[in-house]
């Protein structure tokens, strides 16, 4: 993952729900340009806090069996209202569905009770050594660096 979007997970149940929130401030980069004079997070940075939220409810439940979660699909995503800067998105994500390799969820993400995004996602989840043996160590790599992330979002969570 590039960067991260999520500023604290909340609460989470393995295998059912997490709940995380974005707070939106003017210093990030981005707002300077979408939109010169009403700052807004943008719709593809929603859908990307929701899939997050998502590999991270994913990885919890799986205590990290998996080194990779990526968004696989997105369906029915529908913005309903702007977040501005200075507002706390909050990104509730429920599993629905689960197999051997696919997890689906349904996401709905609010600022201060009003609904701003909704939607379906299917993640993929693997490890590059399923594919390649060699890959073991980047994909133990990558966990241990997942698992030294999650105390900085995870904070009072429990």
């Amino acid at each position: 993952m590039r960067f991260w979007l999520l500023d604290r997970i909340c609460s989470y149940e393995p295998n059912k729900e997490l709940t995380a929130v974005k707070n939106v401030s003017l210093a990030e980069d981005y707002l300077g340009d979408h939109f010169p004079g009403f700052p807004v997070l943008p719709g593809v940075f929603m859908l990307e806090a929701a899939t997050q939220a998502g590999a991270w409810l994913v990885r919890l439940s799986e205590d990290y069996a998996h080194s990779v979660v990526v968004l696989h699909e997105a369906r029915a995503v529908k913005y309903a209202d702007f977040v501005t800067a200075g507002r706390t998105l909050t990104m509730r994500v429920e599993q629905t569905k689960i197999d051997e390799r696919f997890v689906n969820l349904k996401f709905q993400g609010d600022v201060e009770g009003r609904v701003s995004v909704t939607g379906r996602l299917v993640l993929e989840r693997y490890n590059l050594a399923d594919s390649d043996p060699t890959q073991q160590g980047l994909d133990d790599r990558m966990i241990a660096r997942l698992r030294d992330s999650e105390s900085l979002l995870t904070r009072g969570v429990g």
